[in-house]
């Protein structure tokens, strides 16, 4: 059996394990260590699950993910409502700060902008508008506001690098320039490069990270 035979096998038990997914109506087709995950599902965070747990697979390279939100009811609420129950949402969470973002629906896709300080923040607003019935994806247009970086930057993030027991820093280069910071290098896996992503988004004045980190 080659490998992506056997990858295809351990993505589609990993799916079948990963309780939040209804594995019947998503197929997995693999080249290359790259997956591609069709078929349709029941909700977006059920999308969302599917394209972690398969990111959680030892092995794979690359994600493509091609899987369609199709609900087992007609949702009755429409976009103006989803809109509304989005921003009521941000609203009544203290992680996602009030009045800096927009809400645009349309056919039940979202899309976020404004500014906020954190990388958490912007992930957290996706997370929520996600989350609301009727949605059935989500462009996160949401910027991270420019603070003054310190000097030291670089050095923090590779501090945080050698605390994290899943890193392997001496396998990762980092540069950074004003509040961009570029990743390069390869780690073992996708949890790994999320994890070394994360660890880079934490430092204090990082608005964008650049990562071409690859799969060893």
């Amino acid at each position: 059996m080659n490998n992506d035979s056997q990858l295809q096998r351990d993505v589609s038990d990993e799916l079948a394990w990963e309780p939040a997914i209804d594995h019947a109506h998503i197929g997995v087709a693999v080249a290359n260590g790259v997956v591609t995950l069709s078929g349709f599902v029941k909700s977006y965070p059920e999308k969302i699950a599917a394209e972690h747990a398969a990111r959680r697979v030892f092995g794979v390279r690359g994600i493509a993910e091609e899987i369609k939100v199709r609900f087992d009811f007609t949702p009755t609420t429409d976009d103006a409502q989803i809109a509304e129950k989005i921003l009521t949402l941000f609203n009544h969470d203290i992680t996602v700060p009030e009045n800096h973002l927009q809400v645009q629906v349309e056919k039940g896709w979202v899309k976020l902008t404004g500014k906020v300080d954190w990388n958490y923040q912007r992930e957290m607003a996706k997370r929520i508008a996600g989350h609301v019935l009727g949605v059935i994806g989500v462009t996160n247009l949401i910027e991270v506001r420019h603070v003054p970086t310190p000097r030291d930057v670089k050095d923090r993030i590779m501090a945080a690098f050698k605390r994290s027991a899943d890193i392997e820093a001496s396998a990762i280069s980092v540069t950074a320039e004003g509040g961009i910071v570029h990743l390069s290098g390869q780690v073992p896996s996708w949890k790994d490069r999320r994890t070394a992503e994360l660890a880079a988004w934490s430092a204090p004045g990082v608005t964008k990270v650049e990562d071409t980190l690859t799969i060893a």
